[in-house]
């Protein structure tokens, strides 16, 4: 497929999937905004060919339509990776005869890993000593703690068995040598990370910024720990990674097609604030203490593309990315997981918020067994809120896939919440960083109950407004959590929504309305064990049985971050400007 950025930005300009924008933009705020109003028009990718203070130009929305990553990878992968689950079975133990048989399979494998060339693009330029605030770095969000290099390919290995991680980790950059390194729980630099800190050595980092499309998808990929991700990058690419050595003799081999490689190291017991910044929940992530990069050099091409993104209330260029990741992984979680059939994580809220599964209920409890497996498997283990069946429904639908549960699930022996567990680092509704709660809800089987689909019954005191979101789930506007924290529990009390077996409270019932704003509003405001409430809760062989209906409080918590709103000067300047961005003949 594409060797190289250039190779996917020619395609793009072909098949008229690209704009290049001449006017000069700033990359504090404006460049940005322009960037999220095309995403959300499902607009091109974007070439800016001047940015204020650096002289490189800046690519963005490179995959934020499913038709350009189909042009990043076309149909090979997935058939590939499907192809590897349908023979798994009869190549284990392997045997002549069947390697014959899938002879073009095992030419296939003999492409994947990374080769060594000699003359590599990357290393046409060499600067030391490095200067990082010359890059065109973006500040995204008002509030952001500064300037982030939002598509960082970060390259690191363990120091004690050698295996490598590639991660996207966001880096402020604090001045001209050194930047944050957002290493999260579940994050496989940071255990890189952790054991260099526990031996007491340095850890040689690296950083690249952009390359194949192949390389940037990878290093996003949600692979088990150890699982490398060079090796995904060539199947994706359809052949071995070219790789080039590190010309200032460094630790690590450098990706020769990359536009950028930054070269450096983190020291053990080094802690910097990093933050706040603008991130894929739709909310700000706060001020905590990170690991510091330490830039010794940087190598580019003589005309180096910075690649950027940017994060915010879905959907944004993540989500779609998200998705083909899903789509293209999915056929191996049967095998790592043989109870689950199939898993779905919802975008809109952020992945991590909710999830749902199709499940085997072979013997009695099966289904229970298979969560416990989803939430122990990489980080899947991050999930909120997850949702099982053993009927074969279509994930993707999600007020389908509700209501199917919502008509099965035995809320006394089915639902399940966890306290004092780990939870995504950006996800705050806990009040604390790193910890929380997650719940499992089972619907299995045959319908239980016939689902209320109108609401009929008289609104009681402080509610303003019910929606119906699908048959048996019911949306409503009550006070603000800060006038009225105790109203979710008494709502379980009303005898106007005892027909409903869910029940959530918002701020605005009209998110009910659409699919998008239902989901990010409600999985990204709640967390189960604190904002969920039940008409009864009894204590049975230690197991919690809730009776319904069941409410969860979904309104905006104080001590929730603030939502991500562009401000109003931004706005206006984009406007104003926007005919310069595009002229007659470059219209969206």
């Amino acid at each position: 497929m594409h060797r190289n950025l250039r190779s996917f930005l020619d395609l793009l300009r072909r098949e008229n999937d690209l704009i290049t924008i001449d006017a000069e933009v700033d990359p504090y705020l404006e460049l940005a905004e322009i960037h999220r109003r095309v995403i959300e028009q499902g607009g091109p990718a974007l070439l800016f060919k001047r940015v204020k203070g650096s002289r490189s130009p800046v690519v963005t929305n490179l995959f934020g339509t499913a038709k350009r990553i189909n042009l990043a990878f076309g149909p090979k992968p997935e058939q590939f990776i499907k192809q590897v689950v349908s023979v798994a079975e009869s190549l284990l133990p392997p045997n002549r005869s069947e390697l014959w048989k899938h002879r073009s399979l095992v030419r296939d494998f003999l492409k994947l890993g990374t080769r060594t060339i000699s003359r590599a693009p990357v290393t046409e330029v060499i600067e030391q000593p490095a200067r990082l605030d010359q890059l065109p770095v973006l500040t995204t969000w008002q509030e952001d703690g500064g300037p982030f290099i939002t598509l960082p390919l970060v390259y690191t290995e363990n120091p004690i068995t050698k295996k490598h991680n590639l991660g996207i980790y966001r880096m402020q950059v604090y001045d001209a040598k050194s930047a944050g390194l957002h290493w999260q729980i579940q994050k496989g630099g940071g255990f890189h990370y952790h054991e260099a800190e526990r031996v007491g050595q340095i850890l040689p980092v690296t950083v690249f910024l952009g390359g194949p499309p192949a390389l940037i998808i990878s290093a996003i990929a949600p692979l088990p720990e150890d699982v490398p991700e060079l090796i995904l990058a060539s199947l994706l690419g359809g052949e071995k990674l070219r790789m080039a050595k590190n010309p200032i003799g460094g630790a690590h081999r450098l990706v020769a097609e990359s536009e950028f490689a930054l070269i450096g190291h983190a020291l053990p017991h080094v802690r910097q604030p990093e933050g706040p910044f603008g991130d894929h929940y739709g909310y700000y992530s706060l001020k905590h203490d990170y690991p510091v990069f330490h830039c010794d050099a940087i190598a580019h091409r003589r005309d180096a593309i910075y690649p950027a993104t940017v994060v915010g209330k879905p959907r944004q260029e993540d989500f779609f990315i998200g998705d083909y990741l899903q789509s293209l992984l999915s056929p191996i979680f049967p095998i790592v997981m043989p109870s689950v059939r199939d898993l779905w994580s919802y975008g809109e809220t952020g992945f991590h918020s909710l999830a749902a599964a199709v499940v085997r209920e072979r013997y009695t409890r099966e289904a229970l067994v298979a969560g416990f497996r989803i939430l122990g498997e990489g980080q899947l283990a991050l999930t909120k809120f997850l949702i099982l069946t053993d009927s074969p429904i279509d994930l993707h639908d999600f007020r389908g896939v509700l209501a199917h549960v919502l008509a099965r699930v035995h809320w006394d022996t089915d639902f399940f919440i966890f306290a004092n567990t780990s939870m995504d680092t950006l996800d705050y509704t806990s009040g604390k960083i790193n910890e929380g709660s997650k719940a499992i809800m089972m619907g299995l089987g045959e319908a239980v109950r016939e689902l209320p689909r109108e609401f009929r019954g008289e609104l009681p005191r402080g509610i303003s407004k019910a929606e119906v979101v699908c048959a048996g789930c019911l949306v409503v506007e009550g006070s603000k959590y800060i006038d009225d924290p105790a109203e979710a529990a008494r709502l379980t009390k009303e005898p106007a929504f005892a027909p409903w077996p869910l029940v959530i409270l918002h701020d605005d019932a009209q998110v009910a309305q659409s699919s998008n704003d239902f989901l990010w509003s409600t999985w990204t405001r709640f967390e189960p064990a604190s904002d969920i409430y039940a008409a009864e809760t009894n204590v049975v062989r230690h197991h919690l049985a809730y009776e319904p209906p069941i409410v969860i409080d979904a309104r905006k918590k104080p001590s929730l971050p603030d939502e991500l709103i562009v401000r109003d000067d931004i706005k206006k300047l984009v406007d104003d400007r926007w005919r310069e961005y595009f002229p007659t003949g470059k219209s969206l």
